[in-house]
């Protein structure tokens, strides 16, 4: 039998289904809210806490690591442990005629976590983690500052990181095959997300039949 998810070029393929041809549907969703706490999960156990069969969890989650959605184990470690007891954000205004430069400084700084262009007063978000406070100043000032790129800093140490997921998942997944193809609404209104949107000539009707209702 022919593997029917090499019949549709990569650009057609409709958002959120997996490589073996099948959407992403609530046990998939349920797979990788498990595997959120518990990575090493052995598949016997990934599949009694599903409620499938080892066979169909080994088969799903393998389509879910072929297909990206699963693109790495990794270890989580406890910076306290490791001697990174401070967590502090940086926003950078940067220099818009050397975002290379500052992207090929910030690579070379192993004390970086994360880094988000962001919209707003600054241009990008840095996260970091250091032994102590006068690490974070010392990278402000004699490393971040002294970047041609960098134009301005704010500084913002972090007193307790009250929630880290490893991942987020949607609160409340359905599966794709029923948002595919979903029916128009054809009322003269349209729902999307909490948004209700009225098209133009269906607007301007019902305030000229409000109007005249209040001339009778």
């Amino acid at each position: 039998m022919e593997d029917q998810s090499t019949l549709e070029p990569p650009d057609e393929r409709r958002t959120g289904r997996i490589g073996i041809g099948l959407a992403l549907d609530s046990v998939h969703f349920k797979i990788l809210d498990v595997l959120r706490a518990q990575g090493r999960i052995s598949v016997a156990a990934l599949a009694d806490r599903v409620g499938v069969s080892r066979a169909n969890a080994y088969t799903r989650l393998e389509a879910l690591r072929a297909d990206g959605v699963i693109n790495g184990f990794s270890a989580r470690v406890d910076h306290n442990r490791v001697g990174l007891e401070i967590c502090a954000l940086i926003f950078v205004t940067v220099r818009q005629e050397l975002w290379k430069q500052f992207r090929t400084a910030l690579a070379q700084m192993p004390e970086v976590e994360y880094c988000a262009v962001t919209t707003g007063q600054h241009d990008a978000m840095i996260q970091i983690r250091v032994a102590d406070v006068s690490a974070v100043h010392r990278l402000v000032t004699d490393r971040l500052s002294t970047i041609p790129a960098v134009r301005a800093t704010e500084t913002v140490i972090i007193l307790d990181e009250v929630l880290r997921r490893p991942y987020v998942l949607p609160t409340a997944p359905r599966s794709t095959e029923s948002a595919v193809g979903t029916p128009q609404d054809t009322s003269g209104t349209s729902q999307f997300g909490m948004t209700r949107f009225i098209r133009a000539a269906d607007g301007r009707a019902d305030l000229q039949r409000g109007t005249a209702d209040a001339d009778d």
